[in-house]
C-alpha cells in the first residue's frame, strides 16, 4: 500500500526527529521525513533538505508538509517552487507537532490528501487550511 507522505520542517534538527520519533512510536509505515535545521546541524531551514524529505516522503499519492515558524515556511513554499512540485504538495497551516501527528494517523488508513486535510481542519477549526 502507498501513503500521502510527511515531511516535518523546523529550525532544528532535534524538533523534527523527535516528532519523527513520536510518530513512529504508533505509525510505521507512512514515509515521514525530517527537514529540521541547516546542512551543518546549526539552527535554520535549509531549501534543499527540504526539497529532498518532500521527494523522499512522494509515494505517488501527494507529501504534506507541516512547518514551525515564518522562515520555514518562506523556505518550504521555495522548495516546492524550485522543484516543480506544487501538484502533489500542500503547505498545511496548523501546529506542526499535532498537526503532523494526525497527518500521519489519517494517511496511515490510506486517507488521501483530501480527506486528510478535513481531518486536520476539523482537529484545528481556528487554523485555515489551504
Amino acid at each position: 500500500m502507498t501513503y500521502v507522505g510527511i515531511v516535518l520542517v523546523s529550525h532544528s534538527e532535534k524538533v523534527t526527529d523527535g516528532l519523527k520519533e513520536i510518530i513512529r512510536e504508533v505509525i510505521e509505515d507512512v514515509p515521514v521525513e525530517s527537514a529540521g535545521g541547516m546542512e551543518d546541524g546549526l539552527i535554520g531551514t535549509s531549501v534543499d533538505k527540504i526539497t529532498t524529505a518532500i521527494r523522499q516522503a512522494d509515494q505517488g499519492r501527494g507529501v504534506l508538509i507541516f512547518y514551525d515558524l515564518g522562515s520555514a515556511k518562506m523556505n518550504t513554499d521555495l522548495a516546492i517552487e524550485l522543484a516543480d512540485l506544487q501538484e502533489e504538495v500542500e503547505l498545511v497551516e496548523a501546529p506542526l507537532i499535532e498537526g503532523a501527528y494526525v497527518g500521519a494517523v489519517e494517511a496511515s488508513i490510506g486517507r488521501d490528501m483530501t480527506e486528510i486535510l478535513a481531518s486536520i481542519h476539523a482537529s484545528f477549526p481556528k487554523i485555515e487550511i489551504g
